[in-house]
């Protein structure tokens, strides 16, 4: 079996469904055959009357005596052999019946590789074509404006079809060792672009130089999104503080903001795919759908890690990644 298939989240969560149904299946059949295997066992001992054994036959009459400690063993051994084929049968049934899941999830990721391949090369001529366009605009000219909003338009596309890419195809390869906060600064450094224009201030918190074996365009990545929700929900002016720090044999990264908190959904359910929670008055309405956070779910489990929300309530969140170090 390939690295690949063995890190795959999607079909790591079809085998455990199996087994899960597999196993609650197995329990109520054995719950049944020991029902069934206890009634006819009592029903045995009640019919072996002790005033009937001396009896002797009627002509005719045929008399079967059963020794109760050996009927009591049988009943053991048929329960448990009744239950092992149970829960073997139950399991062979499971993973069957869950193998079409897996090949659709398989299926879904493939067409949104192609897809994604597909698209990324338009949309980097796109943005090329306008970026060329806007340069040889005159300062004054009054499309500029609609010019520059094309292209953030563009580059927004892109960054959805590159999230697409990754959640679809994640990079398996065990990578070196990286610093951290090289590359956290880097990340944070791009996101204050977006920030500076709302007043928001982007802090950075690094305590030590911990390093951990993830592809550091796939850290950059998390940092990144965690950051992108943080803006998302965070009013102007306001201070989203960026911490790194190391506890125990792993780093954790956390994201801080000011904003109302987690509402209209369950704070767990932020990091599923397509999962939105509503934003506040006043948010600002940039594309988002949904598949930035479930991609840092994806990155950090696949390397060991978690992502969680470490608190919420009206005084902001606290979005956690953590990571096992190198």
């Amino acid at each position: 079996m390939s690295r690949r298939s063995e890190t795959d989240i999607d079909a790591t969560a079809v085998r455990r469904a199996s087994r899960i149904v597999g196993l609650q299946i197995t329990i109520a059949s054995g719950a049944l055959v020991i029902a069934a295997i206890g009634v006819a066992f009592f029903f045995v001992l009640d019919q072996l009357r002790p005033s009937e054994l001396a009896e002797k036959p009627r002509p005719g009459e045929h008399k079967i005596y059963i020794d109760t400690t050996e009927a009591l063993v049988a009943f053991i051994v048929v329960g448990v052999l009744a239950v092992a084929v149970a829960g073997v049968a139950s399991l062979i049934i499971t993973r069957r019946a869950v193998g079409p899941l897996g090949r659709a999830l398989h299926m879904q990721k493939a067409f949104v590789q192609d897809a994604s391949h597909e698209l990324r090369t338009p949309l980097a001529v796109l943005d090329a074509r306008l970026q060329i366009l806007q340069r040889r605009l005159p300062a004054d000219d009054p499309s500029s404006p609609i010019v520059e909003e094309l292209r953030a338009d563009t580059r927004a596309l892109i960054d959805i079809v590159n999230d697409l890419l990754l959640a679809a195809d994640p990079q398996d390869a065990s990578p070196e060792p990286i610093p951290v906060v090289p590359a956290v600064e880097r990340a944070v450094d791009a996101m204050r672009v977006l920030a500076q224009p709302r007043g928001i201030r982007v802090a950075l918190d690094a305590d030590g130089e911990p390093s951990v074996a993830v592809p550091i365009a796939s850290l950059q990545r998390c940092v990144t999104a965690l950051v992108d929700n943080a803006l998302t929900y965070a009013p102007d002016a306001s201070t989203i503080t960026v911490t790194v720090r190391t506890q125990g044999r792993r780093m954790l990264l956390t994201v801080a903001d000011a904003g109302p908190g987690i509402q209209g959904i369950d704070p767990q359910r932020i990091f599923d795919r397509f999962a939105r929670a509503p934003r506040p008055a006043g948010a600002e309405a940039r594309p988002s759908f949904g598949i930035g956070l479930a991609l840092v779910r994806e990155i950090a489990a696949r390397h060991g890690g978690s992502v969680d929300v470490a608190q919420t309530s009206e005084e902001g969140t606290v979005l956690e990644l953590s990571l096992p170090l190198a």
